[in-house]
């Protein structure tokens, strides 16, 4: 996977100028920054897109970047494109995917606003990049930085659902053998979900999330770390409450996966969140408004240990993400 590590990262972002007009700048853990325009809040994401099946690339590249304007609590409301290609980029290939970002972005009700397209010797194959923005009130806004001790801790879709996913559609001759055609053309078909924008509006709208975070590179073990070092909390979550598919449980034994790779796999689209713990059932009764369970893995808490609990042993929660979804997804 492409991240940083976060001590590397940090001596990038120590090199940005504070501006008092910026109310959310460029942070670990933070998805999106914020910044004040005439007394509005503009919540603004950019995310790249590459290395995804060409058919999907469009819906990915506008969702990617709503995903981490929702998790805000704002609506994603307006984007730049820019599409980048080798040399060797045939125009159809460009008018192809503007046609699907189009589209997705209709679905959001997201006007383009400006964008780039062109061809590079540099590079290898196509890179999309959108930047997405929206507005919030300030009292509405949700960072990664208010989750509070008792807290619930909500996940909305299983863990290394992109994996299984993309695996599907990159790998589909082995995912047939290990998952069975019927559900390698079932999985094959649910990109979608790696798009969080419409459960994180519903949840915004509860009043009840403190804290949102969506599960991508490095997956829980990245999103939960990143949500307690951004609110200075602590958190204890029990192994058999995470939800995990019995296709990532194959992807495990077939790859010889240990459990910090199965909790650090991507899973793009599935929130965690913090949530007023006596209002779960509100909660609940939301997301099945999206067709989505509310799964509660455990608690967020004033100690700040950070606890797993599998079958009544606690162990440390892993600090350090190894994510295998290059592994999976790109084996021969």
């Amino acid at each position: 996977m492409g991240k940083l590590s976060n001590q590397e990262l940090q001596k990038i972002l120590n090199c940005i100028k504070k501006d008092s007009r910026v109310v959310i700048p460029p942070m670990i853990g933070y998805d999106s920054g914020i910044h004040e325009v005439d007394g509005k809040f503009l919540v603004v994401a950019s995310d790249p897109c590459t290395g995804v099946p060409e058919e999907w690339f469009g819906f990915l590249l506008i969702n990617y970047a709503a995903s981490d304007v929702a998790l805000s609590g704002a609506k994603p409301q307006f984007c730049t494109i820019n599409l980048l290609g080798p040399n060797s980029t045939k125009p159809e290939v460009f008018q192809k995917i503007m046609k699907q970002t189009c589209r997705a972005a209709d679905e959001l009700d997201v006007a383009i606003v400006r964008g780039h397209t062109g061809t590079y010797e540099s590079l290898q194959g196509l890179v999309g990049v959108a930047t997405v923005y929206g507005t919030v009130n300030l009292e509405k806004l949700i960072t990664p930085a208010n989750a509070k001790p008792g807290d619930a801790i909500l996940c909305t879709k299983p863990l290394g659902l992109e994996t299984v996913v993309n695996f599907s559609l990159t790998q589909t001759k082995l995912a047939r053998e290990l998952f069975g055609m019927e559900k390698q053309e079932k999985l094959s078909r649910q990109v979608h979900a790696q798009s969080c924008v419409l459960e994180a509006q519903q949840l915004a709208k509860t009043g009840v999330v403190h804290a949102m975070h969506d599960a991508t590179e490095g997956g829980f073990v990245s999103a939960l770390n990143e949500l307690a070092e951004a609110s200075e909390v602590g958190f204890r979550v029990d192994w058999e409450k995470i939800p995990k598919s019995g296709e990532l449980m194959y992807l495990q034994t077939f790859f010889s996966l240990s459990d910090v790779q199965v909790l650090s796999t991507s899973s793009t689209g599935t929130v965690l969140a913090a949530v007023d713990a006596q209002a779960t059932e509100k909660v609940t009764a939301s997301l099945r408004q999206c067709g989505l369970t509310a799964h509660f893995l455990g608690k967020f808490t004033e100690n700040k240990e950070r606890i797993v609990d599998k079958l009544g042993k606690e162990m440390p929660f892993p600090e350090v993400p190894n994510d295998p979804y290059s592994l999976i997804v790109s084996c021969k």
